[in-house]
């Protein structure tokens, strides 16, 4: 190696490399279970690695192919999970030189032909090691016809291959491939065990770090210990000598933690002018808005985790004050607001995503947020509506008593006539007798069903005639009524046909001959009138009532849209229940 080669800097993501099982972090039951395999001599012909990015996949191909070729310091070693490193396989794997370890990338050679080049080649024995190993990586990304061409020797390799596959998208892995894989799931790295790692490599490079600049690259890792590696160099290098969190802030373009905290304070006491001001702060600071309302969503999410399980506070990378503050936001805010805070502000990141000026889409979410975050609770409205006093009655609507004495109609909502159930239509046509007598007595007899104009009215309603009903209900002033015999006083809209269409479909539904006259006066009012009162009556006694005269003066823009009876809601259940089976069939019941 010359001295340039020597003084050429190397990234500490690949400098702190791990080398060993013991520098693996994080995977300690992945390595227990490759310890027993190697000590029991039971290894794979092929395992599978996945995980998120940067958890050490690829690092555990190359281990574990060195393990399998070590032949230690002496020459004469045997497949270990504690590979020397020194000897000449190992040095060259690690060097990514060695003849008999291949590592393919699966993301730019994704075709038959790069299998079929594995496939023509495993035939062959190893140049010098104890093992030839294929190391693919983003395995996923192969086509399905790679897949399957591989899978014959993937199932029934030569003793001497060994296949490592790794890959962040396991699910795009054939499920032919996963059966034929011992598989293992690489775990994000937990925040304790990357904050010791981050604090052991930058002491290794004499850098001077703060713990919460620490905790600060540990929370942006989100558990891959190559970007914690590598947001750790950036950060040396950004501190020129001594790091601190505000510098790392800036650095990664976060807000202030304590300072978000307090915005999120703001919010959830409705201060809707010193929010936009810390908001507007915080932005001249650099702080990016979609990272603001990200934070607001993260401490939203952590809130509401330490008011199930207060335990949650004891995170590593959140500092004691931030964890005070936390705790003493979970036991004040209800779940309820914690849970309307967090669908708001999903909706406002797809809202400031989608902006083209994100700093105005911010300050509207932070503005709606505000105005929705002292809105009282349905419990706390209902209380409040109990506990405040019923305003005076009004002179132009109903006392208070007759109000009261119907209480239960007022806080329903749909109004339904109750007619008289009639019965149904009568024969086609009078019973043909010898006498007039028996005719009469017949015709009698079937006209008595419709003892009350209002059968005669649900008659027309039975068969569906709408037209005529409508004028019925809307033109016909009743004067007299008799079974057969109808008098009515016509309004002045009445079609001219009415008596005569009526008197026709009469007969033509009943069979009998019905004499339908006008009359200049006696008549009632018209049904569609009578319902109309009947309506104004209702909301009149529902307005009355003191719990809607205390909504309505909770909300002056309110109104009353329908009104349901406990008479019409008991019959409209009852019109939707299943009709009762009186004699069910069984099929084992003997005849």
């Amino acid at each position: 190696m010359t001295q340039s080669d020597q003084n050429t800097y190397q990234v500490l993501a690949r400098k702190y490399r791990p080398e060993t099982f013991v520098d693996l972090v994080g995977q300690d039951a992945m390595v227990r279970t490759l310890k027993n395999a190697f000590d029991a001599d039971r290894i794979a012909q092929a395992f599978i690695m996945t995980g998120i990015r940067g958890t050490g996949k690829t690092t555990t191909a190359r281990i574990i192919a060195k393990g399998m070729n070590c032949i230690g310091t002496d020459g004469q070693g045997q497949p270990t999970t504690d590979p020397c490193g020194t000897c000449e396989h190992c040095v060259a794997i690690m060097e990514g030189r060695h003849v008999d370890v291949m590592e393919m990338d699966a993301a730019s050679r994704t075709g038959v032909d790069d299998i079929r080049e594995i496939i023509d080649s495993v035939h062959y024995r190893t140049a010098s090691a104890r093992y030839k190993i294929y190391i693919i990586d983003e395995v996923h990304m192969l086509s399905n016809n790679a897949f399957n061409a591989l899978l014959k020797t993937l199932e029934e390799p030569p003793a001497h291959v060994k296949f490592i596959f790794a890959t962040t998208e396991i699910r795009k892995v054939p499920v032919t491939v996963l059966s034929r894989c011992q598989r293992f799931d690489l775990r994000r790295i937990e925040p304790e065990v990357m904050i010791a790692l981050l604090r052991k490599i930058a002491g290794a490079e004499n850098a001077d770090i703060s713990d919460d600049a620490l905790a600060l690259i540990t929370r942006a890792a989100e558990g891959s210990a190559r970007d914690a590696t590598s947001l750790l160099d950036q950060a040396i290098s950004h501190g020129a000598g001594e790091t601190t969190a505000d510098q790392v802030r800036a650095m990664l373009g976060l807000a202030d933690r304590g300072r978000v905290m307090d915005l999120f304070d703001m919010i959830m006491r409705g201060e809707a002018g010193a929010a936009l001001n810390e908001l507007g702060s915080q932005y001249a600071d650099g702080a990016d808005p979609m990272a603001v309302l990200r934070d607001l969503a993260e401490i939203t999410h952590w809130i509401s985790i330490v008011k199930i399980t207060p335990e949650a506070a004891e995170d590593p990378t959140v500092s004691p004050d931030e964890r005070a503050r936390g705790q003493t936001l979970a036991a004040e805010l209800p779940m309820r607001v914690l849970t309307r805070m967090w669908q708001m502000l999903l909706k406002s990141l797809e809202e400031v995503g989608a902006s083209p000026n994100t700093m105005m889409a911010a300050e509207m979410a932070i503005i709606r947020m505000t105005h929705v975050a002292d809105l009282p609770s349905p419990e706390e409205l209902m209380r409040k509506l109990q506990d405040t006093p019923p305003p005076p009655p009004s002179g132009g609507g109903m006392s208070r008593g007759s109000a009261g004495g119907q209480s239960n109609h007022a806080s329903q909502t749909s109004v339904q006539s109750s007619l008289p159930n009639p019965t149904h239509p009568g024969p086609s046509g009078p019973v043909a007798t010898s006498t007039g007598a028996v005719r009469a007595i017949a015709l009698e007899n079937a006209l008595a069903r419709y003892p009350t104009f209002d059968h005669v009215v649900e008659l027309i309603r039975t068969n569906r005639d709408v037209k005529l009903l409508v004028d019925v209900e809307g033109c016909v002033q009743l004067a007299s009524y008799q079974p057969g015999r109808i008098e009515f006083v016509p309004t002045p809209n009445a079609p001219s046909d009415l008596a005569q269409r009526l008197g026709s479909k009469l007969q033509a539904w009943t069979g009998n001959r019905w004499a339908v006259s006008l009359v200049n006066a006696g008549g009632a009012e018209t049904i569609a009138k009578k319902k109309d009162a009947a309506h104004l009556a209702l909301e009149a006694e529902a307005t009355g009532h003191p719990m809607v005269q205390a909504i309505l003066l909770a909300f002056p823009n309110s109104k009353i849209t329908e009104i349901r009876t406990p008479d019409a809601i008991a019959a409209e259940a009852q019109a939707d229940a299943l009709p009762e089976v009186e004699d069910e069939w069984d099929p084992f019941e003997e005849e």
